[in-house]
């Protein structure tokens, strides 16, 4: 039977909070654990180290709670396939608590594929019994982050104790609006219209040639780069547009087209076919690069690719 605010629940009970010093944190966190081991529910902590301490300098008995690296995930690709797996582990269990910080740019990561993580895993983890707490700091998290986050929890946790439905939450989602990047400011070393996977692969290996890359970094972006340029015929609108920008350590690739792109954020993040705009290639994608961002502007829709440090 499960406990607390998410007793009755069906699926995954996904909540925020919002915190704006360490007592704050302390209040909304520390009673989600406690009463997980006081009920003898899997308690999962996958949090920065300062919180961390935190936690266990607040709990009654961190014994009972999984501590787990938080930078273990630096793709919300892994995150998932690790945290099924963790799940299936506590099979039968009625309940599991898990409380995580989401990588975001105010501790230094690319937000884009972690906003569509938070959006995904309302489907993604609906089938277990879990109670995820996602709680969110108010002096470090840009408001942009904040806004995408109040639409993607159905539940908000208070510091005062309360758990209530997010007035916030929207059930659907549309990819976001984006410009181009710095990098992008300068003209692309190459652009392409209409290129056939093949010439995309040509491309971009030529693109990389005089950067530090890897032999591992510049394979992976080169197949991200086709399978960019497959979606983009097999789904979108032509025409499609190939652009890439190199430094002397990354290397940037942009396709796209005039469709309107992916429906669903789950896209890119599991290897599925309940899609329609992407499947295992997309996945991989996600899996290798170091930073994939989807947007949607008056020019369609473009992928942005990112290898290097």
């Amino acid at each position: 039977m499960r406990t607390g605010a998410a007793s009755g629940h069906v699926g995954y009970f996904h909540e925020t909070a919002f915190y704006g010093s360490d007592d704050d944190y302390r209040s909304v966190v520390v009673p989600f654990v406690d009463e997980g081991v006081a009920a003898r529910e899997p308690v999962l902590v996958a949090c920065r180290p300062a919180n961390e301490r935190l936690i266990r300098d607040a709990v009654a008995d961190p014994c009972g709670v999984v501590f787990l690296p938080a930078d273990q995930y630096a793709r919300p690709t892994e995150a998932i396939l690790a945290y099924r797996k963790l799940f299936e582990r506590y099979a039968g269990a009625a309940q599991i608590r898990v409380v995580g910080d989401v990588p975001h740019p105010g501790v230094g990561a690319s937000w884009d594929w972690w906003s569509r993580y938070e959006a995904a895993v309302n489907e993604v983890f609906a089938d277990y019994p879990l109670w995820g707490l996602c709680p969110y700091d108010l002096r470090t998290t840009p408001a942009r982050v904040l806004a995408d986050v109040a639409r993607t929890h159905p539940r908000v946790a208070g510091t005062d104790g309360s758990h209530l439905p997010n007035p916030g939450y929207r059930s659907s989602w549309t990819l976001p609006p984006a410009g181009p990047t710095a990098f992008e400011a300068g003209r692309p070393l190459v652009e392409l219209t209409d290129p056939t996977p093949a010439d995309a692969r040509r491309a971009v290996t030529t693109a990389c040639a005089a950067t530090r890359l890897s032999r591992d970094e510049v394979d992976d972006l080169v197949y991200a780069a086709s399978e960019a340029v497959t979606n983009a015929q097999s789904h979108g609108r032509p025409p499609v547009r190939l652009r890439a920008w190199a430094g002397p350590t990354h290397v940037l690739v942009a396709v796209t087209d005039r469709g309107d792109g992916p429906r669903s954020p789950l896209a890119g993040l599991v290897p599925t076919d309940r899609t329609t705009t992407a499947g295992v290639g997309l996945w991989l994608t996600h899996r290798t690069c170091r930073d994939v961002t989807m947007s949607r502007d008056p020019e369609g829709y473009t992928i942005r690719l990112t290898a290097g440090p």
